[in-house]
């Protein structure tokens, strides 16, 4: 250990992490704005004197990367586990310091009194900035190890981060941001699902009182896990405060056996100097760039036309193909041929888990509707509901036993269907037969909508056990399968919509579907929400129709296509049911994203702060050169007049032209009268001018959006 630094210092291009690893366990001493050489860590531990207090511990326990019980930590610890001996009050010392290079480090703790061992893996990459870390648990002891808590690494969060912005949400509502000040004890997120789940994305945001999307300090956190979590920020009475992420674990769920290991769920960390916008620039590179696969990069996404909500589980042959012929007219690229193509499915009561073209439907097989499909330059995709099964199945009369549950216990009622038990090595192959079977009988089938309908309410497996941990390895291992057998063949992960989008399903996949409501008013804050850690080509987003059908609502095409457009864009609807007036505006829509996608997908979102009455943000490439900004009026605004619209994220020394590209037609919306749209538009502006002072936008009804295009001249 005399060879050993007192501190490591990984550096990005704006953000610096210092971790202690002169004590007894490594912890972070610094994480913020980018530090020169000339600020060591032996500087910032003598800023950061502490004495002792009043009726209070004379050394207070360090917030360690792994805080403890046996450090004498009174906060929320990092590590629970119990043995026969005295396991639960492990603390170690640091046994092993590897800086793998100037970005990445691996820090060994080991309790030898114990058996056991931590292993903290930090890697800041270099051009995002976004710091990936992992907690490894080693038992190294002679008797099996219970753990129930085993955090990813623990960041300590300077005291003037006042303030957490945390996402919660329902089925078909997603992503809804909650503001909250930060206050002595803990705010806690738990999620026993079984999935990622609608209502709590295993994500936060700590930031300052004055953070706002284009100023201030904030740190985004992400845990990227599909399966169950805990997410908590806590404020010690002490003053120090911090965040924590893990897998949360059900009881019995995990024991280590000697010499077994245990490896926490990753967490993505991104610190932010620029405000909310930056740190999200900065996610949104690193998946692009770390998490998609080349063949996603490297290929124009696709427009999409599903076909759930155009006919759902009502398939018929000449229906299917007349639908692709007019996708196709309207600009789609892509047909996914959703629920109902399976034996027995005529609703969501029967067929799940009988894998096999209903002949009955389908008497060719699904060859000739394939053939119809590519006849029009489309792709063909395929939905899949793998992890389910219907009672009413051949596959469950046949395994009963293959499902999750508890003994002597009843299933609760979900969508009538049940969760297939994963543990099980014959339901994966099972599993994976059948959809291999598809993809080799139908070679053309490039995409593939994988998706799952229920909560895992008795997550017991075929030993009794709590089932989730493994559930999702086994999940992620069937994934990766298929797409090493089928590599030219793309995964959307879809959960009922938004309820298993993580970084975690990300990485075995190309694409998430973002909610099930393709209502364009709750899309706007669905996208807005999801937008903090996602970028918009991995964002599926549908026109729906006329009327949603979750919400009732009617909102203009114009405005539905509006909100698509900024996503990876796609219909779901049956378009018999389009106006002419409605038929041309979508087509135009289409074209449109088209034109822009590579600039859609690929350049910096900037997201604009807004006074509630609208959403407006807008996307700019790499050299700002070109930029598409989004004016979506929501509600009508207080006063006469709505504010200025601050055009931020272009070039303030260049001059660009101002256009208005959607709605099409000038006519396609209303205002009351003559506005600065007769004037502006096809005019020059500077960068700075447009930015700074902006411009005054027009009276609109509400439900209307204007997009606008801004050309560097």
């Amino acid at each position: 250990m005399n060879n050993t630094p007192t501190h490591i210092h990984l550096a990005g291009q704006r953000s610096s992490i210092i971790i202690n690893v002169s004590e007894r366990t490594p912890r972070i001493s610094y994480y913020g704005k980018k530090l020169s050489t000339q600020s060591s860590g032996q500087m910032i531990e003598m800023l950061a004197t502490r004495q002792e207090a009043k009726c209070a511990v004379v050394e207070e326990p360090p917030i360690a990367l792994t805080p403890t019980y046996g450090s004498g930590f009174t906060g929320h610890v990092g590590l629970e586990v119990s043995n026969n001996d005295d396991a639960w009050s492990f603390c170690g010392d640091i046994s092993a310091v590897e800086q793998i290079n100037e970005h990445q480090v691996a820090i060994a703790t080991t309790d030898n009194d114990r058996g056991l061992s931590l292993l903290h893996e930090l890697r800041l990459c270099p051009k995002t900035d976004v710091i990936e870390c992992s907690t490894s648990l080693f038992n190294n002891s002679d008797s099996p190890l219970d753990v129930t808590w085993c955090a990813a690494p623990t960041f300590q969060v300077p005291a003037n981060y006042t303030e957490i912005m945390a996402f919660e949400g329902r089925w078909s509502n997603e992503f809804r941001r909650q503001h909250i000040s930060r206050f002595l004890g803990n705010f806690v997120r738990e999620n026993r699902k079984g999935k990622t789940s609608h209502d709590s994305f295993p994500g936060l945001i700590m930031h300052k009182a004055t953070t706002a999307e284009h100023q201030g300090d904030c740190i985004g956190f992400h845990l990227g896990w599909s399966g169950n979590h805990k997410v908590m920020s806590e404020l010690l009475a002490d003053g120090r405060g911090f965040v924590q992420m893990g897998e949360l674990l059900l009881p019995s769920e995990l024991t280590l056996a000697p010499g077994e290991s245990y490896q926490s769920p990753k967490l993505y960390a991104c610190y932010s100097d620029a405000g909310f916008n930056a740190m999200s620039a900065s996610f949104h590179t690193f998946v692009r760039e770390q998490l998609l696969s080349d063949k996603v990069i490297n290929k124009p996404r696709p427009v999409h036309y599903n076909t759930w909500e155009g006919i759902y589980f009502d398939h018929d042959t000449d229906t299917l193909a007349e639908l692709a012929k007019q996708a196709a007219e309207i600009g789609a690229e892509r047909f996914v041929l959703d629920d109902g193509w399976f034996n027995g499915r005529r609703g969501d009561y029967a067929g799940l888990g009988d894998w096999f073209v209903d002949k009955e439907i389908y008497p060719e097989g699904l060859q000739p509707l394939i053939d119809q499909v590519l006849a029009t330059g489309m792709e063909f995709g395929i939905w899949f509901e793998p992890e389910m099964i219907n009672p009413d199945s051949d596959l469950y009369r046949n395994h009963p036993d293959w499902v999750l549950q508890t003994r002597g216990n009843p299933q609760i009622g979900f969508r009538n269907q049940y969760v297939l038990d994963l543990n099980n090595s014959a339901v994966c192959d099972y599993l994976f037969k059948c959809i291999d079977d598809i993809l080799v009988e139908y070679p053309d089938i490039s995409y593939i909508k994988w998706d799952m309908n229920r909560d895992v309410n008795q997550p017991g497996n075929g030993q009794g056990k709590p089932a989730i941990h493994q559930q999702m390895h086994a999940l992620y291992a069937l994934i990766d399968q298929l797409r090493a057998k089928h590599p030219k063949v793309e995964f959307e992960s879809c959960c009922s919509g938004g309820g298993r989008v993580d970084y975690g399903i990300l990485a075995h996949t190309d694409r998430v579907w973002t909610s099930d409501s393709n209502d364009a008013l709750d899309r706007l804050e669905i996208q807005k929400g999801c937008s903090y850690f996602f970028p918009s080509n991995v964002m599926g987003a549908h026109v729906g129709p006329r009327d949603c059908h979750i919400t009732g609502r009617r909102v203009n095409i114009e405005m539905r296509a509006a909100v698509a457009m900024f996503g990876h864009m796609g219909i779901e609807m049956n378009p018999r049911e389009l106006t002419e007036q409605e038929r041309t505006s979508l087509k135009a829509a289409i074209a449109l994203h088209k034109a822009h996608r590579e600039l859609i997908h690929q350049g910096q979102l900037i997201r604009l702060d807004t006074d509630g009455n609208s959403i407006e943000f807008g996307i700019v490439n790499a050299d700002k050169s070109e930029a598409l900004f989004a004016y979506n009026s929501v509600v009508e605004p207080l006063r006469y007049m709505p504010n200025q619209f601050m055009f931020k994220g272009l070039d303030a020394h260049s001059q660009y032209k101002l256009d208005l590209v959607w709605p099409a037609k000038r006519e396609d919306f209303k205002e009351y009268s003559e506005s600065i749209l007769d004037k502006a538009l096809g005019q020059t502006f500077s960068g700075e001018l447009l930015m700074e002072h902006g411009m005054q936008m027009p009276v609109l009804f509400p439900q209307n959006s204007l997009v606008f295009k801004l050309t560097k001249v």
